[in-house]
């Protein structure tokens, strides 16, 4: 029984090799997908300094900081997401690159909040950014790349929907009803929670803008012409790629954070059994604010965390068989078989010649039975077993799926477990 002590603090997690290879398969999708696109790997320090954060994040992001003091003075935070140090960074080396920066990174990030479903102390992000480009083409971009993560996942059309909305027509809409230039930040954050508030919560925190809730409700209801200009650009790109069916224009969209400036979108089950499952937008001002306006690099991007995908294909039929049958493949190619105390040199012998042509082997460290071993090789999700014994040099090849065996000889060995596994 482990001490109780030394269990993870609350929303801190532990991972087993299981639980690896669940991160892996969706960190190893992410990069596919992004890769597929045409997106380069960047990654930032898991400490800055906090005034990163607090010069444009906004809404609920700086209460929830890791943040304290070092033994430098310096006043730095665990980074809570991972944007504000890619427009640090993009600012930086932007003359080194081609524009449009198309750049990706998965990372840990840290915020102080209460644990619940789907959302962690500590978690992982994939974020996709594109920077420098501020056309409505680049937003339907990456909107498809992210509708793209969730299709490798296993997901369908009737499993999620993308819901776009466009902060300019809430700009205009405050401007509209009175609502100062200085204030507009506190009024889109009312807006970004009023599908979660109580009625009568949303209209306390609206009387100070003189506005009421039923405004808001025929806003997002019936949407002016003209509320969203760039949406008709991105939804014709979106129907030339075949992508338009998952997305709809929802204006109760608007995400917290205060960088936002054009289109947002966050990504939802179609059943609204989790919080959002990604999301993100254009930030077209943040480069520049992060570089004192030395760098004008419209830009947009999301982001993506493993706590809430993971439950989602979990509780998804198909997606969640589609992983499985993806950790299943994972194991090692070959386990060997130590079937005679005299072979073991043998063993070894071919263990390491497998292993220089690229197969991963596993292999016996305590000479035991037989049928411990294969056993142990069917536990360990392995493709094959190799059965060294005292008729070497022929050997017994065994395929651990199709629960066949044959005898080979050693000169005709990768040979045939080229043809077993797959390989050219």
């Amino acid at each position: 029984m482990p001490d109780a002590r030394f269990q993870p603090l609350p929303g801190f997690r532990d991972f087993a090799p299981a639980d690896c290879a669940v991160r892996n398969y969706l960190f190893n999708a992410w990069k596919r997908v992004a890769h597929r696109y045409g997106f380069l790997e960047w990654e930032g320090p898991t400490v800055e300094a906090t005034e990163l954060y607090l010069k444009k994040s906004g809404g609920e992001l700086p209460t929830q900081l890791f943040r304290f003091t070092d033994q430098g003075d310096r006043d730095i935070t665990i980074r809570p997401e991972l944007t504000a140090s890619l427009g640090r960074i993009a600012a930086a080396y932007q003359r080194e690159y081609t524009k449009p920066l198309k750049w990706f990174e998965i990372g840990s990030c840290f915020r102080y909040e209460k644990p619940q479903k789907g959302r962690l102390r500590e978690f992982y992000q994939f974020n996709a950014d594109i920077l420098g480009e501020g056309s409505a083409w680049a937003d339907s971009e990456l909107i498809a790349l992210a509708i793209d993560c969730m299709r490798e996942l296993g997901f369908t059309q009737n499993d999620f929907i993308v819901r776009v909305s466009d902060r300019e027509a809430w700009i205009r809409f405050a401007a509209e009803h009175g609502v100062q230039e200085q204030d507009i930040p506190a009024f889109l954050g009312i807006v970004d929670k009023f599908e979660r508030d109580r009625p009568e919560e949303c209209q306390r925190k609206l009387d100070s803008f003189h506005i009421s809730r039923g405004d808001l409700v025929a806003f997002i209801e019936n949407p002016p012409a003209g509320a969203s200009e760039r949406y008709d650009i991105l939804l014709k790109d979106l129907e030339a790629r075949g992508l338009d069916g998952y997305v709809r224009l929802d204006l109760s969209v608007v995400r917290g954070l205060a960088y936002y400036t054009g289109l947002v979108f966050e990504i939802f089950d179609t059943q609204r059994s989790l919080r959002a499952v990604a999301g993100g937008g254009r930030y077209d001002t943040l480069v520049g604010a992060l570089s004192n306006n030395a760098v004008d690099m419209p830009a947009t991007g999301f982001a993506m965390g493993d706590a809430v995908i993971t439950h989602l294909i979990d509780q998804t039929p198909h997606a969640k068989a589609l992983k499985d049958a993806a950790l299943a493949a994972a194991g090692c190619d070959v386990f060997m078989v130590q079937a005679s105390e005299n072979r073991r040199a043998e063993m070894l012998s071919i263990a390491s010649a497998l292993r220089d042509q690229g197969y991963s082997v596993d292999l016996p460290l305590t000479l035991t039975k037989i049928n411990g071993q294969l056993q142990k090789a069917v536990k360990s999700g392995a493709r094959a077993a190799l059965i060294v014994g005292d008729e070497f040099p022929a050997l017994e090849l065994r395929d651990l799926h199709a629960r066949s065996s044959s005898t080979v000889a050693m000169e005709n060995l990768f040979d045939a477990l080229a043809s077993l596994t797959g390989r050219d």
